[in-house]
């Protein structure tokens, strides 16, 4: 018995995979290339090692550059050192270690995230109409809506004169109702509607449900 354990070998003590998904057979048959003298041979088997590469992917047949990434693929876990033919670009140590550029966030104003994206939109529309009434009529309907959605965030309660200066400052000075004599709908007003609109998914949601369920 303690003969059969020395003969073990733990993954912890054997060399790390570098895509550990092809597995230890494939790792070692790439390494088996890499070894060969001859270049015809390095290329025969590194297109025979491709094609099971293929085989055990088939969900990314249909992805464009298939191909190119399981070529990509081959090199990376050869080190880049097997030095054969391939009909793409083999890649460098360079192009391997460039960072993506840091993707930015979608939030024009993080500063107030509790609005979302769509007042901003609303309120960049807003600054391209005309002087009048329908403009006057969607400056107080976005302020409605930015009051929903700040009691959405903040359970409480927020005066109006909060909300227009948060207006004033995401339309940048373009929209200014902080001197308005006009009051935004009430609080529990818009609590109730957003309350009744949530029960009425979940009431739509429960009915769609029991349609779809099959009946014996």
């Amino acid at each position: 018995m303690t003969a059969l354990t020395d003969q073990l070998q733990y993954n912890s003590e054997r060399e790390p995979l570098i895509i550990p998904e092809y597995g230890r057979h494939l790792q070692k048959m790439i390494n088996h290339a890499v070894a060969q003298e001859s270049k015809e041979e390095r290329n025969r088997l590194a297109k025979a090692i491709i094609s099971i590469m293929g085989n055990m992917q088939p969900h990314l047949r249909d992805v464009p550059d298939f191909q190119h990434k399981l070529w990509d693929q081959l090199f990376i876990m050869s080190e880049l050192k097997l030095d054969a033919d391939s009909p793409f670009d083999i890649p460098t140590k360079e192009t391997l270690n460039v960072r993506p550029a840091p993707l930015k966030y979608p939030q024009n104003f993080p500063k107030y995230r509790f609005y979302g994206n769509n007042i901003k939109t609303m309120i960049d529309v807003a600054n391209t109409w005309e002087v009048g009434e329908m403009k006057e009529a969607l400056e107080y309907t976005i302020a409605n809506h930015m009051k929903k959605s700040f009691l959405n965030w903040n359970k409480d309660t927020v005066e109006d004169s909060v909300i227009f200066g948060h207006l004033f400052e995401l339309s940048g000075g373009k929209i200014d109702l902080r001197n308005s004599k006009e009051d935004l709908s009430d609080a529990s007003s818009l609590l109730k509607k957003q309350r009744k609109f949530s029960s009425q998914k979940k009431s739509q949601k429960k009915t769609n449900h029991q349609r779809g369920r099959k009946r014996y």
